[in-house]
């Protein structure tokens, strides 16, 4: 079991008094027990966040950052042979926020999105994606697969770092995506209007009013890898609270996460099974696993260990 968790830090002062006082008796006796790797040394404004770049190498998939094929991979698996060989990328419909300065995007995912708005919203827009080259397919309600050469190389940000954001900050800047921010702009004036944004408004929910283009890249030909071997446990439950900044309900997420999935992964650990912890903030990464040392320095590990709220505060 490979227990990996996003958004275990967040380079913030109110996240910092948050984590000071923290009680975390689980990831405590992890943290004894466990032997950490070298640090994945990152920045705060790079396109793929740690999480995803550690998940992404246990996959054997590449971590060039901002062109992790997740989409790709999603279309492969969904898909199948149409998907090989090919650039993909995810679409995500959104809601962007108009302020006096900026504008950010809203909350991810949209709020009351059902299946048939999206579907909806995709029948609309495809046409429009076509005359461009782009094939789009729907995957889930608030994601759609899209295959173009334009995905091929061109590097984008994981929804993770702009939701809540200034979006002009995270846009591609690649010249190949210049085709695609007219393409967002036709699309911000076809939505306008569209009958599924009246009803959306009429509920009073967020109104379709962009897309967002993530998870960009094609499958490399890699040799044969078994990930799978692994369970890989991806955990969300501090996301929300720390893109909105609550950090006492950060905490409380915190303290569930020690009593549940931290407390499984140390229970498998003294059973002698496969155990694996990767803690991830918004630059960096790292991950801790078991391996056999000897006695004395087990004892001096113990002796000189890092409390976790330490340890968290270096990623």
């Amino acid at each position: 079991m490979h227990l990996l968790i996003p958004f275990a830090f967040c380079n913030s002062e109110g996240c910092r008094q948050a984590l000071t006082p923290l009680k975390l008796p689980n990831l405590d006796k992890l943290l004894r027990r466990l032997t950490p790797e070298p640090i994945d040394q990152g920045i705060d404004d790079s396109l793929s966040p740690p999480h995803e770049r550690a998940l992404a190498r246990a996959l054997a998939l590449p971590v060039d950052d901002g062109l992790i094929p997740w989409a790709a991979r999603q279309a492969q698996s969904s898909l199948g042979a149409t998907a090989a060989g090919s650039a993909w990328a995810f679409i995500t419909p959104c809601h962007w926020r108009t302020g006096a300065k900026h504008v950010a995007m809203g909350s991810l995912p949209l709020p009351d999105f059902e299946a048939q708005e999206s579907t909806a919203l995709l029948a609309a827009m495809q046409p429009y994606f076509l005359e461009d080259g782009i094939s789009l397919h729907y995957d889930q309600p608030d994601r759609w697969l899209a295959c173009s050469d334009v995905f091929n190389g061109l590097a984008t940000a994981s929804l993770d770092r702009v939701a809540g954001c200034d979006v002009a900050r995270w846009l591609p800047s690649n010249p190949s995506a210049m085709g695609l921010q007219r393409l967002q702009s036709e699309m911000q004036m076809l939505l306008y209007h569209h009958p599924v944004n009246d009803t959306r408004e009429a509920r009073g929910v967020p109104v379709v009013n962009s897309f967002w283009i993530s998870g960009t890249g094609a499958l490399p030909q890699l040799p044969h890898h078994d990930a799978t071997a692994a369970e890989h446990v991806v955990v969300t439950g501090l996301r929300d609270a720390a893109l909105a900044e609550n950090w006492p309900a950060w905490a409380q997420a915190w303290q569930a996460l020690d009593a549940s999935e931290c407390a499984a992964l140390w229970a498998t650990l003294n059973r002698g099974g496969p155990a694996e912890l990767t803690l991830c903030g918004e630059r960096s990464a790292q991950t801790f696993r078991p391996k056999p040392i000897s006695i004395l320095k087990r004892f001096s590990s113990l002796l000189g260990s890092q409390t976790p709220s330490l340890l968290l505060e270096q990623l």
